[in-house]
């Protein structure tokens, strides 16, 4: 078990110092030597088996999960594997539903729920979390920590 190499394209180091990466499944999948040892895939249709452990949430694009309670128990669940495992967490073009994910993983990690926006957008992707109801889900979100 290891945690990502600050190098690694889309790592985002949260407050507490874990380790997560995001990205966009459309740009194929990882290549280099570290590889994830965890996915959380946020699609609405099940991805492609990826060679390592992962959950998947249906989450179609622009929108919100199907289920907000699965959403946040593999986005949890995700956040504890990370102090000591790779984990990454992607959707399609890995910015509205990867962004809002990270921007929960944030919120565990201390972040407060009206700065997870702003926080995710600084540290991953400007454009993180794209729709208003992403970024209300993601602030407001009721988390189990």
């Amino acid at each position: 078990m290891s945690v990502w190499s600050t190098h690694v394209e889309g790592v985002v180091t949260l407050p507490d110092g874990r380790r997560v990466r995001g990205r966009g499944l459309s740009a194929g999948p990882p290549h280099g030597d570290e590889l994830p040892e965890y996915g959380v895939y946020l699609t609405a249709t099940p991805p492609p088996e990826m060679g390592w452990e992962s959950h998947w949430v249906c989450w179609p694009d622009f929108r919100l999960p199907r289920s907000s309670a699965d959403a946040i128990a593999a986005l949890e669940a995700a956040y504890e594997r990370a102090a000591s495992t790779r984990v990454e967490v992607a959707c399609d073009g890995g910015t509205g539903r990867t962004g809002t994910a990270i921007a929960l993983l944030a919120r565990f990690a201390g972040v407060p729920g009206d700065e997870a926006v702003g926080w995710v957008r600084e540290h991953y992707r400007p454009r993180a979390v794209e729709t208003p109801w992403q970024r209300r889900f993601a602030a407001r979100a009721a988390l189990s920590r």
